[in-house]
């Protein structure tokens, strides 16, 4: 099956990626998340979906993981073959939900809502299924993603602002009958304003449980963090790890 995907992630995003300073980059929160990786991947080869610049491969292949990646975003992989370390890391370009990487891995993990980017519930059933391929009998499969924010949604109301500046400004667009969101951002430079706007499908723990089921892969340990804090009702995010069954 083939998807049709654009790239929402092009030399425009790309160039300043990295110069984020959102919770994400912060080196605590790396770091606690490649140890993570580290210890579930226990000296194996790992395969990250939607590998980007690296900011997780990188610090992983500096633990002795050998990482390799798969993205769709020609511009974002190019940011990582700039950085130092980065030759040690293969890349495979193309659409994670279906694209094969060479050889078969001890942990396949996609961070930070990118299961998100696949943009309908048959493209989010082929990757889990991609995974579950890839994966060697006894491996695991990890997704951090959020909980959608619905509870913050009052009647008649879609949008929820996430970042607001003097000169720039963010925000979620829910469709709850869809299941559709994107993520909007407006900013003003020099006098002249820009809107960009990326979509994403949200999915509940639930269901990507059943995902994970109908991939043959085990029911799930969750965390709400990398530092396996437990998974409650109000936890804003999750950290799901799900088994592929030894031989």
């Amino acid at each position: 099956m083939v998807f049709d995907h654009e790239d929402h992630f092009g030399e425009d995003v790309a160039a300043t990626y990295d110069d984020s300073t959102g919770a994400m980059f912060a080196p605590a929160t790396v770091e606690a998340t490649a140890d993570a990786l580290a210890r579930l991947a226990g000296g194996g080869p790992a395969l990250e979906l939607g590998i980007g610049t690296g900011r997780i491969a990188l610090p992983l292949a500096r633990r002795g993981v050998a990482v390799h990646g798969i993205d769709l975003s020609e511009a974002m992989v190019a940011r990582l073959r700039a950085k130092p370390g980065a030759e040690a890391i293969g890349v495979t370009l193309g659409d994670f939900a279906t694209a094969r990487a060479p050889g078969s891995y001890a942990l396949v993990y996609l961070v930070f809502n990118t299961i998100g980017n696949l943009t309908s519930q048959d493209a989010q059933v082929a990757c889990f299924a991609n995974a579950a391929a890839h994966l060697r009998p006894g491996g695991c499969f990890v997704i951090e993603t959020g909980v959608p924010e619905l509870r913050r949604l009052p009647p008649g109301q879609s949008m929820l602002p996430f970042h607001a500046g003097p000169t720039q400004w963010a925000f979620d667009v829910y469709d709850t009958a869809t299941q559709a969101m994107s993520s909007n951002y407006v900013e003003v430079a020099e006098g002249r304003g820009s809107f960009r706007s990326i979509p994403f499908r949200y999915a509940w723990p639930a269901e990507l449980d059943l995902m994970a089921r109908m991939a043959g892969l085990s029911p799930p340990q969750r965390w709400s963090g990398w530092s396996g804090e437990p998974f409650t009702h109000e936890s804003t995010q999750h950290v799901s790890i799900w088994r592929k069954p030894a031989a």
